[in-house]
């Protein structure tokens, strides 16, 4: 029995060694293309190229679909940002997918809004829509009340509903930056419509003070959970879909803020109301549509961007989120499983899809797995010792050094916490990652992957407080 039990140790050790080796060199090319990226970018007059563009944006007009389910808290605020964007043409949908809440009460009033009807061009299947608001302030912002259908249902109406060529979707608690339009849409325009849809960058907003849905100054909120988080988008979106990006190879642009060309939008059946995860499910099916039609066509991520949204604020919520996006990513993966390691969907196939297979969503499993190794080899002693000293050291290469890479590569280029204390802070709350953090999120990710094999279905409330009110923290 000892020498069975030798056997499975040294076994199952193996491979997280040789799992963590791959997985740090994957996030060490990852980390040298996002550096290679910021660092060009970090030349450039970001404002000066904003001005140069801003006529040519007048050709491509942009809808911008907020869908909002019980979002009373933070949906003016982020109707307030969206209104001060600076883009020369748009025209705001909100839609309001069957709150229980004053969401809607609180947009009609706010806004001055009165019963009106719109052009509708029926092109996806939708629940239904009971009423149809137009602002007499603002005559570009409208309000859709509908059945309740889920976030890819209220998205599909806006689509119906938008009478321009591009669409941008915005989370009902998200705000944008006044130039953040601008920036998402410009490799759409430099293109001449070769990037058919893009996504920006995600940033938290728990902590920061907001002024009529404008972030008027950086505060980082003083919750621990809060600001691992922000490190850990930091690591997601300036490493990771940086480098996919280059590569053309995005398979998830964040929901909470992307733009779609429409027409690809309704080529590939609009949202999945279905699944968990619509944002990405819908980049998987532009991506298989490329492919499949061999056109030249590509999906990227702009890292600058910037669109603030609010983060759970306790374990519970920040559970049910975790457990819900990897069941989402489980759920596109699969369904378009004909894609992975196939040829005939070229980088996409061969090295995106065995990437989110392998790592993001079946390397929890394994990097719980490890947890567990170490903590049963410390008891067994001996060589096992030695094994676990050697993975927690890996552990913490890939978990700690890349997490306070992420903070110095944000603060050296896009610089979007210019606080000296605030950066050191992350990168102190950087050193813990491992011990506490990162466990809890694989295992919640595991938890994800269960309920999604047992087809356990469930969104998860995500419990609004509002960016203003967290100013106070």
């Amino acid at each position: 029995m000892e020498t069975v039990i030798e056997f499975i140790m040294k076994l199952f050790g193996g491979l997280i060694f040789i799992y963590m080796l791959v997985v740090i060199a994957t996030y060490s090319a990852m980390f040298l293309f996002a550096f290679t990226d910021l660092r060009r970018q970090r030349r450039l007059d970001r404002r000066e190229s904003d001005d140069r563009f801003i006529q040519a944006f007048y050709s491509k007009p942009v809808s911008i679909l907020v869908s909002a389910y019980n979002e009373e808290a933070g949906v003016v605020g982020s109707i307030h940002s969206l209104l001060n964007l600076n883009y020369p043409q748009t025209e705001l949908l909100v839609i309001d997918d069957g709150s229980t809440d004053g969401t809607a009460a609180a947009v009609i009033r706010r806004f001055d809004m009165v019963l009106a009807e719109k052009p509708v061009n029926p092109q996806i299947s939708t629940a239904r829509v009971t009423e149809l608001y137009r602002s007499r302030i603002h005559p570009n912002l409208w309000l859709i009340r509908k059945e309740n259908g889920g976030k890819g249902d209220a998205l599909n109406v806006g689509i119906n509903y938008a009478r321009f060529p591009y669409f941008c979707t915005i989370d009902g608690d998200s705000i944008l930056d006044v130039n953040s339009l601008i920036r998402v849409m410009k490799p759409i325009m430099t293109s001449g419509g070769k990037v058919v849809a893009a996504g920006g960058n995600v940033r938290i907003v728990n902590g920061m003070a907001v002024d009529h849905g404008v972030v008027s100054e950086i505060r980082m909120s003083g919750r621990p959970l809060v600001v691992m988080q922000i490190v850990e988008y930091l690591r997601a979106f300036l490493m990771g879909r940086i480098a996919l990006s280059r590569l053309n190879m995005v398979l998830i642009i964040s929901g909470a803020f992307s733009v779609f060309s429409k027409k690809y939008a309704i080529e590939t059946g609009g949202y999945n109301t279905e699944t968990i995860g619509e944002d990405m499910e819908m980049v998987v099916k532009i991506q298989r549509l490329i492919k499949e039609r061999k056109e030249d066509a590509q999906v990227e991520f702009v890292p600058d961007p910037v669109c603030w949204t609010e983060a759970p604020q306790t374990l519970s919520v920040l559970r049910r989120q975790r457990r819900r996006w990897h069941q989402g990513l489980l759920e596109s993966l699969w369904q378009h499983k004909k894609m992975t390691l196939n040829p005939k969907y070229g980088t996409v196939g061969m090295l995106s899809f065995p990437y989110f297979w392998f790592v993001e969503c079946l390397g929890p499993m394994i990097e719980l797995g490890g947890y567990l190794y170490v903590i049963t080899a410390f008891f067994m002693g001996g060589i096992y010792y030695e094994y676990a000293v050697l993975l927690m050291l890996l552990f913490i290469l890939y978990g700690t050094v890349f997490s306070v890479g992420s903070v110095l590569l944000e603060s050296w280029s896009l610089n979007a916490f210019p606080k000296r204390r605030d950066v050191l802070r992350m990168m102190a709350l950087s050193l813990t990652e491992v011990v506490w953090y990162k466990p809890l999120t694989l295992f919640w990710r595991v938890e994800g992957l269960v309920r999604s094999m047992f087809r356990i279905r469930s969104w998860g409330d995500m419990e609004r407080v509002g960016a203003t009110k967290g100013m106070s923290e």
